[in-house]
């Protein structure tokens, strides 16, 4: 590629990205000029996106993409429900409408396996012609190439965006109670058991309690204690000693600590109570911390600490949660799908989406770069819980092709025992019933 070719691109990438403003620009880096960005010029890809904050910061900048590599892009982006049905009807069909496909690793990894739905980019990631020198594996948490990669390591997608569980929680009431951030998950029950107070309506602990919702609350909590839902055998572990320790601290948060009706609790009701200023803690993706600090919503702008998941009994984890951007495997645009990809997850657009409060890369060098951190508007202790975070990463859901399923029926349990239900038996009840839906699906 000539450098007479090269400059002008350059040139309308910086003058583009200088013209949004110097104080949202903090730590954004030009692209690479070892990138011959303009190889698929004229291309047109079509994108399938989640509706999200994430997307939208996405579909805001495309712009750029587009007068960087002369590829136009159309882009859709869909409730996520809606996106989970259209894509897999489309993809088992052979003939999908789209080139890049963005999916969400803890539900959807497993099948687009199986289907053998995405394109193998190791050899995209290794060619210095289509992939800035920064991109490399090690710059990803761990658990993003955990996701990315096939059961035979073959890399399949590129980490986009992470949710990690943390504890937010309230200054202001462990500071009432002389109490400090919990280091362990005994701590954790002592904190949220002081804190709770019916008479004054102040409760120590919040989380999902509704169905479905609440089954990642449950094996976030058994990462603590050494063990996941699936052992690595792919058998069910649901009813081991360490699944019913986890259940019953479930229980005893759920129902000791907890505000009254928190089984029909999901994310949004959490949110909602914790913002109010009676909650101790709440447990949850670190996603949804922009309306705590926005005094339009919040009474407890400035009153919140961010911490990492405290120890369990056997290890500290924190729960991991993400989506990937894939090329389509019947895509004959692979090249130009890939450099989509790779613009969508760079460190400009990383810092973007962090510093929009709308997401967390899986890039830590973004995360650990002193100008993307200084344009964030979250508090520092937020992001600290997120590089904390990053550091103890564990896949908190099972990756298997019936996640929903696993979800409802263990879901329905957690909800029973919140109810006063026993949680060994409500184990026993929904492994049996899951079981025979797991082996259908490996089958």
């Amino acid at each position: 590629m000539t450098h007479s070719l090269l400059n002008p691109t350059r040139r309308a990438f910086l003058a583009g990205t200088a013209a949004l403003g110097g104080g949202a620009m903090l730590g954004i880096r030009p692209a690479s000029a070892a990138v011959n960005w303009k190889k698929h010029a004229g291309t047109t890809l079509e994108v399938n996106l989640v509706k999200s904050p994430r997307s939208e910061t996405l579909i805001k900048y495309l712009g750029e993409f587009e007068e960087l590599t002369g590829i136009k892009v159309n882009a859709e982006a869909t409730p996520e429900q809606q996106q989970r049905q259209k894509v897999v009807i489309e993809l088992s069909s052979g003939k999908p409408s789209f080139d890049v496909v963005h999916l969400s690793y803890h539900v959807q990894k497993r099948q687009f396996e199986k289907g053998k739905w995405l394109a193998d980019i190791s050899g995209f990631l290794k060619d210095p012609s289509l992939t800035d020198p920064s991109l490399v594996e090690k710059d990803f948490a761990d658990a993003g190439m955990l996701f990315a990669k096939d059961s035979d390591g073959v890399l399949r997608s590129l980490p986009f965006s992470v949710d990690y569980w943390i504890v937010y929680w309230n200054k202001e009431l462990f500071e009432a109670k002389g109490l400090k951030y919990p280091e362990t998950f005994e701590e954790l029950v002592t904190a949220a058991e002081k804190i709770t107070d019916p008479a004054t309506n102040t409760y120590g602990f919040v989380a999902r309690g509704l169905k479905n919702a609440n089954t990642p609350v449950w094996t976030s909590l058994m990462l603590g204690y050494g063990a996941k839902p699936i052992g690595a055998d792919g058998k069910l572990v649901t009813e081991s000693k360490e699944a019913v320790e986890a259940a019953k601290l479930y229980q005893r948060l759920m129902t000791k600590a907890a505000p009254p009706g928190v089984s029909g609790f999901n994310w949004a009701e959490a949110q909602s109570a914790f913002l109010q200023g009676k909650i101790g803690m709440w447990f949850d993706g670190v996603g949804f911390a922009p309306p705590i600090e926005n005094p339009e919503k919040s009474r407890v702008v400035g009153k919140v600490g961010y911490g990492v998941m405290p120890k369990g009994p056997a290890t500290q984890a924190a729960g991991t949660f993400g989506d990937g951007l894939g090329v389509v495997e019947a895509s004959s645009k692979k090249e130009a799908a890939y450099l989509f990809c790779q613009w969508a997850i760079s460190h400009e657009m990383g810092a973007r989406l962090l510093q929009a409060g709308a997401g967390v890369p899986f890039r830590q060098s973004i995360l650990e770069d002193q100008k993307v951190r200084e344009g964030v508007k979250m508090p520092a202790a937020w992001l600290d819980a997120v590089v904390g975070s990053g550091k103890v990463s564990q896949l908190a859901l099972p990756v298997i092709i019936p996640v929903t399923e696993f979800r409802d029926i263990y879901g329905v349990g957690l909800t029973n025992m919140i109810g006063g239900a026993d949680p060994a038996a409500e184990l026993k009840k929904a492994t049996e019933q899951f079981a025979p839906v797991l082996a259908r699906s490996e089958g």
